[in-house]
């Protein structure tokens, strides 16, 4: 991991929710031995802004943005598909109900799943895509507990399985290589809908073409009352969110990708 990404991580823990409010609460509460008022004024707008993004409608106002970036696929945007990548997310290790295997966690499944109703549709291979191997004995890539999954769960053929990449934009650049080989410049690219902007950015570049295949959309239709209250869904929509944005800050920053 070089500087700069490890400089990336670090201020993302720290400016992200909910450390990055928690942080600013007690920055407030420090200042606050000295300028009373004035401590008190950021405490408390760091206190209110946790609120606001504990409740569902909060995040509302991080996700609906964000996946207005993207739509769900048209049918009309199949042709000349090659394959279908999909991108890992997150697993679970030591599953004991699977024999203490890695398995895809709720957020890759879902990608999964959608991939494999696209394969079942389409009849398109899949290549599926993540490194981040574990450090214990069974040294596996996210790809590989992916494609067991897609096999054993889905039923679904995996024809690729790319298990060096770390980043989204090293899923693109690995991938690319890949498929480039075997003459695929299109594919359909499968991720959560906040997810995608970011990974269409990267993956629509060096000669590959990505028809955005996005999956998981959380922009609420309506607000019933329970929207507007906090609950650990609506904070986890928040961080996910605000996740999302600063990868697309840090990209943009980096000039990665368009």
């Amino acid at each position: 991991m070089d500087s700069s990404l490890s400089f990336a991580e670090l201020f993302r823990i720290l400016v992200l929710p909910p450390a990055g409010l928690f942080l600013l609460i007690a920055i407030g509460l420090v200042i606050k031995r000295r300028r009373p008022h004035l401590g008190r004024i950021v405490a408390g707008s760091a206190l209110a802004v946790f609120f606001v993004l504990c409740m569902p409608a909060g995040a509302d106002l991080l996700v609906t943005p964000l996946e207005k970036l993207t739509s769900a696929l048209n049918p009309r945007q199949l042709g000349g598909a090659q394959a279908i990548v999909v991108l890992a997310a997150g697993r679970l290790q030591r599953a004991p109900e699977y024999d203490n295997s890695h398995i895809p966690d709720y957020v890759a499944l879902a990608r999964l799943r959608y991939a494999a109703h696209l394969h079942h549709t389409t009849g398109l291979p899949i290549l599926v895509t993540g490194g981040n191997r574990t450090k214990d004995a069974l040294r596996e890539s996210k790809a590989a507990g992916m494609a067991r999954a897609l096999r054993e769960d889905f039923l679904t053929p995996v024809m690729w399985v790319e298990e060096e990449s770390e980043t989204t934009a090293e899923n693109a650049a690995f991938s690319r290589k890949i498929l480039l080989k075997h003459g695929i410049t299109k594919v359909l690219l499968v991720t959560d809908a906040m997810h995608m902007p970011r990974a269409e950015r990267v993956f629509s570049d060096g000669g590959m073409q990505a028809v955005a295949a996005p999956t998981m959309f959380f922009t609420l239709d309506w607000l019933d009352p329970n929207a507007f209250f906090p609950s650990a869904e609506g904070l986890r929509r928040s961080y996910y969110a605000s996740y999302q944005w600063f990868g697309l800050a840090w990209y943009r920053f980096k000039g990665v990708g368009k």
